[in-house]
């Protein structure tokens, strides 16, 4: 059992993610239409609703930089006139369609329709580039933002629904749109379906999310957690998505009943705080294995999942009502996520027993990146938690340095090692 249960998360969600760009491929083959969207405020449940396929612009970028090309695309970008200080996922998305969507994973399609929010400031400017290209409707979704760091207002009070209404009446919206563009009206049994498939994944990945707590942890939550990520983003509201994470919480159960953790020997837990570094994506998680350094959790699980880490589940008899609801509050979630995140962090210190937290600014993100020094302060003042900043980028290479990168690390668990032989009274 424990052979053949144990990596299945990683290996089937890599065979779905290759089948997925094969889907998208094909795409232009079959006629279908497509949808540029963002991992925030994706709306796919609507989208599959009308057979509309759901493109991540986003993933797409990130894929080059795993496959260690995504210098040729960002230089094929700056070349055309784009600013080596716009984001690199921008810059990547720019190459791609003037290179007619040629791609290391396929070739992906030109837009029916692009929708964009605001819960990223550069969102609305890159579907704008879509909307020159290729003359495409673009449909902006404006989520109101939480006010401040301790704005919590829930459903049914007075400002939450006015919000609330605000966002279903763009979703009406949307909706006419997507008629306009498919030719067919919206059917509500098959939004209420896709709608059960999003309930099922979110339930499991809040799940997924939780079980990580043990010791070990049962996942290594930048490596695998981007696997399962990227599952989530382009399968939401399908069948294949609802089995996939129903049997990665059963593995991850598994893991946990049995005490098997991702690394050989766990020695110290930590917390990531930024996007990735895909340009070193292995060897970057090697520099923290190597010391037995395990990523139990990462604000990248929350804000890159749309906010689908709370487990919010959609009332199907109120359909839109509902979708508008789940919406607001994902939204806002992966935006706190990235502007508050204090709190979070100091939450997540004793639930997840963390021996420290790792922040990680980057060239290519503002949005993600600035504040976290602020944050980092502020964490340190109130508990007594190490912390470690390390730069580098999500895309370009160019800015990243291996060398510089080890030295801090190596520092960081050195000064861990130390703090750890104080505790115990042998230094």
């Amino acid at each position: 059992m424990t052979e053949t249960i144990v990596g299945r998360g990683a290996s089937r969600g890599g065979a779905l993610f290759r089948d997925w760009f094969q889907e998208i491929s094909q795409a232009s083959e079959r006629d279908r239409k497509t949808a540029y969207v963002f991992v925030m405020g994706s709306l796919g449940e609507i989208l599959r609703a009308f057979d509309l396929l759901p493109i991540f612009p986003e993933i797409n970028s990130l894929q080059t930089a795993v496959r260690r090309v995504a210098h040729d695309f960002l230089a094929r970008a700056e070349d055309y006139g784009y600013s080596p200080d716009i984001c690199g996922y921008v810059k990547a998305d720019v190459a791609v369609q003037l290179a007619g969507g040629e791609h290391p994973m396929g070739r992906i399609p030109r837009p029916s329709l692009a929708i964009a929010t605001n819960a990223c400031n550069t969102y609305i400017k890159w579907a704008e580039i879509w909307e020159r290209m290729h003359h495409c409707p673009v449909f902006t979704l404006d989520i109101p933002g939480s006010r401040s760091a301790s704005f919590d207002e829930m459903p049914g009070s007075p400002g939450f629904e006015r919000d609330r209404l605000y966002v279903q009446r763009q979703l009406e919206e949307l909706v006419g749109l997507c008629q306009s563009i498919t030719g067919r009206e919206l059917s509500l049994d098959r939004l209420r379906q896709t709608m059960a498939h999003t309930n099922e994944m979110s339930r499991c990945w809040k799940e997924v999310i939780a079980l990580n707590r043990s010791r070990p942890a049962c996942f290594d939550a930048l490596t695998e957690g981007t696997i399962y990520l990227g599952v989530l983003n382009a399968l939401r509201g399908t069948e294949q998505g609802e089995i996939y994470f129903r049997e990665l919480l059963e593995e991850m159960q598994h893991r946990v009943a049995h005490g098997l953790g991702t690394l050989h020997e766990e020695k110290y837990r930590l917390m990531f705080l930024g996007v990735p570094c895909y340009p070193l994506f292995r060897r970057f998680h090697e520099m923290f294995a190597e010391w037995g350094g395990t990523f139990v959790s990462s604000t990248y699980l929350w804000f890159a999942a749309g906010g689908m880490d709370a487990g919010f589940q959609y009332d199907l008899e109120r359909p839109l009502e509902s979708l508008a609801q789940g919406v607001l509050r994902s939204v806002r979630r992966a935006m706190d996520s990235m502007f508050f995140p204090s709190q979070p962090i100091l939450r997540a210190a004793e639930e997840f027993g963390l021996d420290g937290v790792v922040f990680h600014p980057i060239k290519s993100c503002r949005t993600v990146s600035t504040g976290l020094a602020d944050v980092r302060r502020d964490v340190m003042e109130r508990c007594d938690m190490p912390s470690l900043t390390i730069e580098s980028d999500m895309m370009d290479r160019r800015v990243v340095s291996e060398a510089q990168l080890k030295n801090r690390i190596d520092a960081f668990f050195e000064g861990l090692a130390s703090r750890r032989l104080r505790a115990a009274g042998k230094e």
